[in-house]
């Protein structure tokens, strides 16, 4: 279809913008040819109208649809133009935190100012032996591609860096050195890595200055070593304080000075050395503080004693007045005379500057070929990888001659890569076979042409330099002249006369002229370099040796690296020094050739191109300005790339991925069986234009913007039939909900029909019933008012009646009394007026002492305020409060008296009134008595009325005093209430005291208990750390061990030629040997003279530098090992110790062990006596006697008998005591200390005492010298780097060593060997003692033999006893202590004695027993035999017949079939067969079997060389056959099975409670096994972590593809396009792993270990650590690759892992803690599924995601990318909000899993039920030679 199609409404579009450089808009409207304006919408929501070019008339950039949007390849994006490119960067850095993008073969890496987790070890290994495009972009991925292409074609790489200054160049080229070093490091060269990485700060210049280390030398002046060089400050010399600011933020410049000491320590430059070097480095500095003082024009002087110049010529070793002469003069020389001419100032100044430079210059190439020297291997190489690290194009307000110089190079480079590119895209159109057509690009060469051609600006250049009077004007000029008007890439600006432009590839550069012809001459004047020549400082003339021969950058150096190198802001020259004529050579001329054979290695090599952005100029970290990232993009060359892949056919589909994208296209019909004719049919049917693209051999070549479209036919169609789909549904649903409702309504109508007729009924009957009740309510209701109204009535009548009539006599009662009140009140009045008399004499009186009071409460209150006054206030409180208490009561009292005082008145007052009522009837009777009374009641009336006036004022008293009592009173109450509420207070602050302590005993005891628990699960953590850690540590050993046989070998093979070619060697390889080696100490005898005999020449190719790091490495893991030992046994000690505290033993039990050690060795000397004496007694019977005697019959053999049978009970009880005694000091050994291993010295000791023979001594010393050797030697002096006359000298000094310690271990041994002769002397004497009293007892019936043998063990101990109370005389608490220990063994003793009598018990009847068969026999043979023959006939011995009794589940061997018993069963031994057909475990039988038979020997040499040999051979197997997972596995269930034979047989009580009572009996009886058991257990270790890594790399190539890539359910996840770094196809073809795969292979490892009956327990944490191998390497694919971070593949994911768990279930391995290994993968799932919007999913996701880092979380949602347009992007503040949400979480920063994390291995116990009598040996093993007992 046209183009302009595709300009529809809503169509998105970029249109120019000057501040954003490119802005999105949305149309409007559709766009129509013809149309001068299109209508847009902004993002910011404003309207434009876009008014189009009329003469060009071209369109606006279209923009990519929103799923392309951040892809890993700028080639995948439909539409390639520059705005898509800068935005697809900016969504990348900015919202996904992604730093590196590819853009076809080139990787864009944008400089993020921060440091990122995305450099790690682990980080490293994801990415080894990955295909370019199967990960997210990463220099990592460009360097393995370097890496792959040299080990594969065997082809140099290079890889070029380039970039502005601050954009990351020298970070990435570090980086990629690192992982060179890393994925290609050996043990032999173990610190590559560490010397190319310490290279860096010698020869690189830092970001924001050059030289830096001028101003880590200023920075370190104060230093003692740098006092002789006499530096300062920065600022104060003139070529370190021309910048301005000579201190950078954040760098300390003294801390970096050792920093670069130290890297040149590791890089083999020595300490005089680097004096040298800062002495040279200082006079440069010193040189530029030279000053020269004009005397003419023509001519210069220094002044005399110039401190500067007299400083350098001190540091220099040079003559000063010579230095002083030839800096102020130059020799010229012509064909007859040489004469010297005086220079100027200005020349002067020049040639010292270029002299500063040229001793720099010097003074770099030596450090440069040292650190070539460092890093030199001694291993042949055959390619290398070349890493260039070079400025970008530059462009400033102001260009000279080192801007031009640096755009040179990049035209050089830009050309270079435009013809790689080129070629590329023709072999990728050739390849597929499609018509190919030229591609017009932008070629260079005319720019190359104008600046280095005949003529050119450098000829020019050189050839104004050569005049005489050449100035950068004239040069100017000739320019002018040559070029103006004629090249049209050169151009002069308008306003300037010295300066020209040059159109380059990247941009128009002005550059100035100024300074041009100096920079380039750099004159350096002969007569100088002769002056520093005749130094009398060595190090000084050897940077200037005449024989130096340049090396050509296209042969690569010895070692086969390039060595990195910076172009510097100003360009230094290339190797001056080498003839005088070089001095001459211009800058200019040794920069083209130094180019010139720069692009002759890069055209021999294979570029990657690296091109660093630097986002903004302020360094914030990820802000990306979009006009600076544009001017870098067409600088360096990457729109370029993109304009050449538009031009083509920049998308490429395979055929199976657009089928499975675009089968929605397709209809039914059109879908064949030919992927390959589907897809062209229906492209016919999409894309009428043929030209828009072509089918290849594999793959679809598309047009620019024809992916955009069918991806807009695809979403289209998905739209249309989501519409459909939405449209079917909700029809759907609303007729269901319709129906749904219908039916609701009908069933509501008809309930609420039937309950209102209910309800009217109700209604109807309750209407009647109301009816009735109204009417015999109302007749109630009338009857009832009838009667109350007649009641009232009668009762208001007679209330009435009765008020009347006593209101009649009330009346005349008053009157009657008013008369006896009357005369009763006169004589009450006078009373009163005298009482009131007194009460107011009473009241002046209180007033009085109430002014009184207030005065003395006045000074009362200020006493009050006192403190001390307070306190006796407060103390006294109380009192006063009783007192005042008591007060109120008497007042109470008084009140009460008055009161009743006031009755008695008052009923005086009736009493009076009374007889004056009487009187009155008596007066009345009288006229003339009425009278006379008349005028007393007047009298009376006035005193009544003044009674009462007084009574008023006596009441107001009364009043006045109760209201002074009830305020006192009231204040009373409030003190009280007041002191009550603060003992209230008081008593709550107490009950709260109470409490908080009951709550902080309560909290205490909780977080004692909380801190217990955590402590204990510390403890187990600590533990299972320290299990890990040795475990790591064995396996450590093992991969030194076995790279040490591989070194061995290689030395033996250095005599070949070694193959071309580049293997990769793996980081993590390691070996399968053990810690524990014990081949030294039962070696063949016929080894040690080879091995002593070798001659000293053969051995000087070992590498003593790896031995010595070997040594040194083993000493390290022996003292962590028992650093970390101690720290167990401390936590331990202190366990026991909080758990119980009665576990101090005393001191008593130290002698009590080392008596019953003693008493041990004793009985065990016996025993061996008693044997010798048995066997010399059947010796004697076999050989010496006559016939008569030795006749069965004869009394002389009956003797013998019984005598033999006593010895042989006398045997048994002496083994039976040995026995206890061993079995006891065992005991009390595991619990005063844990055992230790058999490398302990102690343990070491007893084995040399044990030792016989010399050679056996000399044998064991060998091989404890090659495990404990003395790392004596000075690893200075040796060379890491293989000289082999070091390595010589270095093996005569320890050959010397070992000679003297060797003799010194001689005489130490001959000094024992004398000890050890007078100590056999001495048990020679007690052994005849021993056999005379043996001849004694045997003399004796057997109970007096025992009766003898006590009383002289009674004997001993008296006489021990006795010689302790004679050494302890002194001590008597010592003394105490030995009874004390005495007479516990004396218990002991006792015991043992019942014991011993039980057994002879026993043993009698045995004898009877056997007695009774041999009489029998005797009998028999008597019979057979005449008279005659007896007395005729000589007697021989007779074989007596035996019957056949039970095995004993023992298997014997001859010594001299042990290796063919190892041979045959360990060896040869083909597992698959065993598996079948034997029974599970039968090696381990079978040596165990052997075990039990030299135990029963008592063969302690026999059962060691068996056990070393086993232990060996188990090694060479699975070193030999170490991939073969059967075989691995084989071999660890029978080491198990061995392992836990040993226990269950041992003898140990915790073992033995799992037996019969028949196993039982086949315990061991004679050796404890114990310390061969921890060896065992260490080789299970190491054959479990074998297991774990030959599964590792079965997985390992199934588990992306099966877990990630491959669809198991179809159609859920569409293939989203993809660039020229295509990834491994995900969809599901023929040859790829899918999950099936996975499942199969757990299948078939589950069934390998189950034939071969690997203990249950084993097999769970196999499993478990196989479901870790596959969630980690899952995860961490997924956190590397965009492309999987989608809601479809979460689906996927999670589906994957349900199957995963199906597996466990079905094999019943859910408990085996597999399934929580894939918790973090399970989330991961899950959070790709999840919605990601709100803050709830936010905090959902934070609950959830508990397994997950932060890291992993954030960096999940930033690489989550939509496959359809139906899904949306996470938003950035989502992210933040999730950031801050989990910025408490407190958890690993590392952003990947450990794939390579084994977890800690258990051997718990397994006993086997299996009756060792019932194996049998089949004969397919071979083993013949044994026997069964």
């Amino acid at each position: 279809m046209a183009a302009s199609e595709l300009y529809t409404k809503f169509a998105r579009v970029w249109i120019p913008d000057p501040e954003e450089v490119w802005k999105s808009a949305e149309l409007l409207k559709d766009y129509k040819p013809g149309d001068k304006v299109l209508l847009l919408h902004l993002e910011d929501g404003k309207d434009l109208e876009y008014r189009l070019d009329p003469k060009t008339k071209e369109l606006p950039h279209l923009r990519n649809p929103d799923i392309l949007v951040g892809e890993n390849d700028l080639t995948a994006l439909s539409y390639l133009h520059e705005p898509a490119v800068l935005h697809n960067l900016r969504v990348r850095f900015i919202d996904s935190k992604l730093i590196y993008t590819y853009c076809g073969i080139v990787l864009v890496a944008i400089n993020p100012y921060e440091q990122l987790p995305i450099y790690g070890e682990d980080i490293i290994n994801a990415y080894s032996g990955q295909n370019m495009g199967d990960m997210d972009p990463h220099i990592f991925a460009v360097a393995e591609e370097a890496y792959k292409q040299m080990a594969r074609d065997e082809r140099n790489q290079s890889i070029i860096v380039s970039g502005e200054s601050g954009a990351g160049k020298t970070v990435s080229a570090k980086y990629a050195m690192r992982y060179f070093a890393t994925v290609s490091g050996s043990a032999s060269e173990a610190n590559v890595e560490e010397k190319v990485l310490a290279s860096n700060p010698i020869m690189e210049a830092e970001e924001e200055r050059n030289y830096h280390i001028f101003y880590q030398l200023c920075a370190s002046a104060n230093l003692p070593e740098f006092k002789v060089l006499r530096l300062g400050d920065a600022n104060n010399f003139h070529y370190t304080n021309q910048g301005g600011s000579p201190v950078i933020e954040g760098v300390d410049d003294a801390k970096e000075m050792a920093h670069t000491r130290q890297a040149c320590t590791l890089l083999g430059i020595s300490e005089s050395y680097q004096m040298g070097i800062f002495r040279i480095l200082a006079g440069i500095l010193h040189l530029g503080n030279v000053v020269f003082m004009s005397r003419d024009s023509d001519s210069c002087t220094i002044p005399p004693k110039h401190e500067p110049l007299s400083i350098f010529c001190d540091l220099m070793g040079v003559a000063f007045e010579e230095m002083s002469h030839w800096l102020c003069h130059r020799k010229l020389a012509t064909a007859t005379e040489t004469y010297i001419k005086p220079i100027s100032k200005l020349q002067a100044t020049n040639a010292r500057d270029a002299l500063a430079k040229h001793i720099y210059a010097k003074l770099f190439n030596w450090i440069v070929d040292h650190v070539n020297q460092a890093l030199h291997s001694a291993v042949k190489q055959h390619s290398f990888i070349g890493v260039l690290d070079i400025y970008g194009f530059e462009t400033f307000e102001i260009n000279s001659f080192e801007q031009f110089c640096i755009n040179y190079a990049n035209e050089k480079l830009q050309q270079q890569f435009n013809m790689h590119v080129f070629k590329l895209e023709q072999e990728e159109y050739m390849k597929e076979q499609i018509p190919w057509t030229l591609i017009d690009f932008y070629d260079n060469q005319p720019c190359i042409n104008l600046i280095e051609s005949k003529l050119g600006i450098l000829d020019l250049l050189d050839e104004e330099c050569k005049m005489p009077k050449g100035t950068d004007d004239t040069w100017a000029q000739k320019l002018y002249n040559t070029h103006l008007n004629k090249c049209a890439l050169f151009e002069k600006p308008r306003l300037s006369n010295k300066a020209f432009i040059i159109q380059h590839f990247a941009d128009k550069v002005e550059y100035q002229c100024e300074g041009f012809l100096e920079k380039n001459k750099d004159t350096v004047f002969e007569e100088q370099i002769k002056v520093l020549k005749s130094s009398k400082f060595k190090m000084l003339p050897e940077l200037f040796q005449d024989d130096e021969k340049a090396i050509s950058p296209t042969s690569a150096t010895s070692s086969g690296r390039t060595p990195l190198t910076r172009t510097p802001s100003k360009p230094t020259k290339g190797r001056p020094g080498q003839t005088a004529k070089e001095h001459k050579k211009t800058v200019g001329h040794q920069f083209r050739n130094s180019l010139h054979l720069l692009m002759e290695t890069l055209n021999a090599t294979t570029p990657h191109y690296v091109r660093c952005i630097k986002p903004n100029d302020f360094k914030f970290p990820f802000t990306f300005d979009e006009k600076r990232a544009v001017q870098q993009l067409r600088a360096c060359g990457v729109l370029e790339t993109i304009r050449i892949s538009a031009a083509g056919f920049p998308s490429r589909w395979t055929y199976q991925e657009f089928f499975s994208r675009y089968r929605v296209l397709m209809k039914q019909k059109d879908v064949l069986s030919d992927r390959k004719q589907t897809c062209k049919n229906v492209l016919e049917k999409l894309i009428v234009d043929k030209d828009k693209y072509q089918f290849g051999k594999t793959k679809i070549f598309f047009r620019a913007g024809q992916v955009a479209y069918l991806e807009k036919l695809r979403a289209d169609k998905l739209r249309a039939a989501c519409i459909r789909i939405q449209k079917t549904i909700r029809g759907w649903l609303l007729r269901k909900k319709y129906l749904r409702m219908r039916k609701a309504a009908i069933t509501v109508q008809r309930y609420v029909r039937g309950h209102q007729a209910r309800c009217y009924a109700k209604f109807l009957r309750r209407t009647k019933a109301a009816t009735i009740i109204q009417k015999y309510w109302r007749m109630y209701v009338a009857r009832r008012r009838y009667k109350i109204m007649r009641t009232a009535t009668i009762v208001l009548q007679s209330y009435l009646r009765g008020y009347l009539a006593r209101n009649r006599y009330h009346k005349i009662l008053r009157e009657h009394k008013a008369v006896i009140i009357q005369k009763w009140v006169r004589g009450w009045l006078a009373r009163t007026y005298y009482r009131r008399s007194i009460h107011a004499i009473i009241y002046l009186q209180c007033c009085f002492r109430r002014m009184m009071a207030k005065r003395e409460l006045k000074k009362l209150k200020i006493e009050a305020r006192s403190v001390e006054r307070y306190k006796k206030l407060h103390i006294g409180m109380e009192n006063k409060i009783m007192q005042l208490q008591r007060k109120v009561d008497e007042q109470n009292k008084d009140y009460k008296c008055l009161m009743e005082k006031l009755t008695n008145l008052e009923g005086t007052y009736n009493s009076e009134t009374e007889k004056l009522r009487s009187d009155l009837e008596r007066l009345q009777l009288s006229e003339e008595e009425a009278k006379i009374a008349t005028g007393r009641v007047l009298s009376l009336q006035e005193e009544i009325a003044k009674l009462r006036k007084d009574l008023e004022q006596t009441r107001s008293e009364k009043k006045s005093i109760e209201e002074h009592a009830d305020r006192y009173k009231q204040e009373t109450e409030q003190l009280v209430s007041n002191l009550k509420e603060e003992n209230t207070l008081l008593k709550q602050e107490k009950e709260a005291l109470n409490h908080r302590i009951v709550e902080q005993a309560k909290e205490m005891t909780e977080t004692m208990e909380k801190k217990l628990v955590e402590e204990t699960k510390q403890l187990e953590l600590d533990l299972n750390d320290e299990r890990l850690r040795y475990q790591n540590l064995l396996n450590e050993f093992s991969r030194l061990e076995e790279r040490y046989d591989d070194l061995k070998e290689e030395m033996t093979l250095m005599v070949n030629v070694p193959k071309p070619g580049h293997k990769r060697t793996d980081s993590t390889h390691s070996s399968n040997e053990s810690e524990y080696t014990f081949s030294s100490e039962i070696a063949e005898t016929e080894d040690i003279p080879s091995r002593t005999e070798e001659p000293s020449e053969k051995k000087v190719p070992l590498d003593m530098s790896l031995f010595l790091k070997l040594q040194k490495r083993v000493t390290e893991l022996e003292q962590e090992k028992q650093v970390m030992q101690d720290e167990l046994d401390r936590k331990e000690e202190q366990v026991l110790r909080s758990k119980a505290k009665e576990e101090e033993r005393p001191q008593i039990r130290g002698a009590e062990l080392e008596y019953e050690s003693l008493k041990r060795q004793e009985l065990e000397s016996e025993n061996k006596k008693l044997k010798n004496e048995l066997n010399e007694l059947r010796k004697a019977l076999s050989e010496k006697s006559s016939p008569e005697v030795t006749a069965p019959g004869a009394p002389a053999y009956r003797v013998l008998m019984e005598q033999l049978t006593s010895v042989s009970e006398e045997l048994d009880v002496r083994k039976e005591e040995v026995l206890i005694l061993r079995s006891q000091l065992v005991s009390q050994k595991e619990a005063i200390q844990p055992k230790n291993t058999m490398t302990d010295s102690t343990i070491l000791l007893e084995d040399v005492q044990k030792m016989k023979d010399k050679g056996e001594i000399a044998q064991a010393y060998i091989g404890l010298k090659e495990t404990n050797r003395s790392s004596a030697m000075d690893c200075h002096e040796l060379n890491e780097d293989g000289e082999l006359l070091l390595v010589y000298e270095g093996l005569k000094q320890a050959n010397r060593l070992l000679e003297s310690q060797l003799q010194s271990q001689k005489r130490s041994h001959e000094n024992e060997a004398e000890a050890l002769r007078g100590e056999i002397q001495s048990l020679k004497e007690e052994n005849n003692r021993q056999q005379q009293l043996l001849a004694q007892n045997l003399q004796l019936p057997p109970e007096a033999r025992i009766e003898a043998s006590l009383q002289h063990e009674i004997t001993r101990l008296t006489n021990e006893n006795l010689y302790f109370e004679e050494l302890y005389a002194d001590d008597p608490k010592k003394y105490q202590s030995y009874r004390i220990s005495l007479y516990k063994r004396m218990i002991d003793l006792m015991e043992q004695l019942e014991k011993q009598d039980k057994t002879v018990r026993k043993l009698k009847k045995q004898l009877k027993v056997f007695a009774k068969k041999i009489g029998e026999l005797e009998v028999g043979q008597m019979e057979n035999v005449s008279p005659g023959q007896i007395i005729d006939e000589p007697i021989r011995p007779v074989n007596i017949p035996r019957k056949e009794k039970d095995f004993q589940g023992m298997l014997e061997y001859k010594k001299e079939d042990e290796q063919k018993l190892v041979k045959n069963l360990i060896l040869e031994l083909k597992p698959r067969g065993v598996a079948v057909n034997l029974i599970p475990g039968l090696p381990a039988y079978i040596l165990f079997m052997c075990v039990r038979h030299a135990d029963y020997l008592n063969d302690d040499q026999k059962v060691r060389s068996l056990l070393t040999s086993t232990i060996n051979s188990i090694k060479k197997v699975l070193k030999k056959r170490g991939d073969d997972f059967e075989t691995v596995s084989f071999w660890l269930s029978n080491t198990c099975r061995f392992l836990h034979c040993l226990k269950q047989y041992s003898g140990e009580e915790g073992f033995m409670k799992h037996n019969t009572s028949r196993q039982n009996e086949h315990c061991l009886t004679n050796f404890d096994l114990a310390e061969y058991r921890q060896v065992l257990s260490d080789l299970a270790i190491q054959i479990y972590q074998q297991l774990v890594r030959v599964l590792e790399n079965i997985l390992q190539p199934m588990i992306v593809s099966g877990m990630l890539e491959h669809e198991t359910i179809q159609g859920v996840s569409g293939v989203k396009p993809t660039g020229l770094r295509k990834r491994t196809s995900s969809i599901a073809d023929e040859g790829t792993y899918t999950l099936d795969s996975i499942l199969r292979q757990l299948n078939s490892f589950h069934s390998v270990m189950c034939q071969h009956g690997m203990d249950p327990e084993l097999i769970k944490q196999v499993v478990k650590q196989m479901f870790y191998i596959v969630g980690a390497v899952t995860l961490n694919n997924l956190l590397l690759r965009k492309d999987m971070c989608s809601w479809s593949k979460g689906m996927q994911i999670r589906y994957n892992v349900s199957q995963l768990e199906e597996w466990l279930r079905d094999k019943n391995l859910m408990n085996s803690g597999a399934k929580e290994t894939l918790e973090p993968l399970i989330q991961a799932a899950q959070l790709l599924q999840v919605k990601k919007k709100t803050d709830d999913d936010a905090e959902a996701i934070c609950s959830m995601c508990n397994a997950l880092t932060t890291a992993q979380i954030v960096k999940v949602l930033n690489l989550y990318t939509p496959v359809n347009e139906f899904e949306e992007r996470v938003s950035v503040s989502f992210i933040r909000t999730i950031q801050m949400r989990l910025r408490d979480r407190k958890d690993s920063p590392q952003l990947l899993m450990d794939a390579k994390h084994i977890f800690p291995v258990t051997f718990p116990f397994n006993p086997s039920s299996l009756a060792l009598e019932t194996i049998q040996i089949p004969a397919s093993l071979g083993l013949g030679f044994i026997s069964r007992v």
